[in-house]
């Protein structure tokens, strides 16, 4: 079965018929604001694109992660008041997923409008371990709408009802978003330009070690920074500290550096503090250093410039977890620098979504200094360790 894409349905019709789309609106919200809408912004052309064909637009997405039941908490009105803002028309949002209200909205959206369900995750069938209760979810959405649209990347690696089974029901196509992701990420796992070089962040090894595993062999250089960096640091012998530290993977550590040491490329200085705050008092030591109760919560100056030297060489750049906590002031350099070197650079740089992309936003960086933002930091991971995404092989996609 060849991969369908909203190409195809355009050409097939939309005019009058209702079209399911399942988008990736997890958007970061403090408590009604949403504080980053970079995903809401990403799902854009799809939807605008079968809205002015005419089509009845039915968005599923969810939102944090409620416990199988509506909270308010997570409720989608924020994102349906943004999502029409950006499409300069109203968003009606129904007040649950696959019951009535979802029905009536189904019913009166006229050809052209865009209509939001309910945090789909507000029904315990989505994420269900049951094969037979997914498909009862997926077969009430799939009455909603007469097609099935896929572009939400962020989730394409999970078997959910709105992911996957639902695309085994209705006619299914693969969205704009879910086909650039793919396209862009083929170019890290094919034949990358080289000099290749990774930069991996985030707080743990155990997170991140299949990735690892899977792009050593392919890379030029691999960065490491962030928490999980200690883990890394303890493997060679030193003391880290109050730090991060994954005991459990001390050994594994070690045989990846025994292994690979010229090409894995580890914190020199880090940025220290007794407690994460953002008015405390602030080191930076050598990375052997660490005093012990302190915790190392970035990487620091000189390891910035040695990473940007390496950086600065690289054609291929792939960037996935931050430097450093850096939500807080005092710990935002790291990934600042960081993320400012792969811009600078000549390399084809991919940001791996998640807290990176969250990290380009918030910190001010000039999101066209990269080559591109992917919106799935679980799926980008998944995809570049070589794992099936299901919610693109059911749309008869390969990795």
């Amino acid at each position: 079965m060849a991969l369908k894409t909203l190409e195809d349905l355009l050409d097939e019709g939309v005019s009058g018929r209702c079209v399911l789309v399942r988008a990736d609106l997890n958007v970061p919200l403090d408590d009604s604001t949403i504080t980053d809408d970079g995903r809401v912004r990403a799902a854009l052309p799809t939807i605008r694109r079968l809205a002015q064909a005419g089509a009845k637009v039915i968005v599923a997405t969810h939102l944090g992660r409620p416990k199988g039941a509506p909270d308010p908490r997570y409720s989608l009105r924020p994102v349906a008041g943004r999502l029409g803002e950006l499409l300069g028309a109203e968003v009606k949002l129904a007040g649950d997923v696959v019951g009535p209200e979802a029905k009536s909205l189904a019913g009166s959206l006229a050809d052209g409008s865009v209509g939001l369900l309910e945090n789909v995750r507000f029904d315990p069938r989505e994420t269900s371990k049951s094969d037979t209760e997914r498909a009862e979810l997926a077969a009430e959405l799939a009455a909603l709408a007469e097609a099935f649209v896929s572009d939400g990347f962020g989730v394409v690696h999970r078997k959910q009802a709105s992911v996957y089974d639902v695309a085994r029901i209705l006619p299914a196509y693969a969205g704009d978003l879910v086909l650039k992701e793919l396209d862009v990420l083929r170019k890290l796992t094919g034949d990358p330009v080289r000099p290749y070089v990774v930069v991996l962040g985030g707080s743990k090894v155990s997170d991140k070690l299949a990735v690892i595993e899977a792009l050593l062999p392919k890379v030029d250089k691999l960065l490491i920074g962030g928490g999980m960096a200690f883990t890394f640091l303890a493997a060679q012998g030193h003391d880290v500290g109050g730090s991060l530290l994954e005991t459990d993977f001390v050994e594994t550590a070690r045989k990846l550096l025994d292994e690979h040491g010229e090409q894995i490329v580890l914190p020199v200085d880090v940025v220290i503090a007794e407690a994460l705050a953002a008015d405390v008092e602030v080191r930076t030591v050598p990375a052997d250093a660490i005093p012990a109760g302190w915790k190392g919560l970035d990487i620091g100056p000189r390891t910035v410039e040695l990473f940007a030297k390496v950086i600065a060489q690289a054609k291929t750049a792939f960037w996935n977890g931050p430097a450093g906590v850096f939500e807080l002031a005092p710990f935002a350099a790291g990934t600042r620098g960081v993320a400012q070197a792969i811009v600078d650079s000549d390399a084809f740089s991919v940001v791996g979504g998640g807290d990176s992309a969250a990290a380009v936003r918030l910190l001010g960086l000039p999101e066209d200094g990269f080559s591109h933002i992917s919106t799935g930091g679980g799926a980008s991971l998944e995809f570049l360790e070589g794992k099936d995404l299901p919610g693109v092989a059911v749309l008869g996609g390969e990795n």
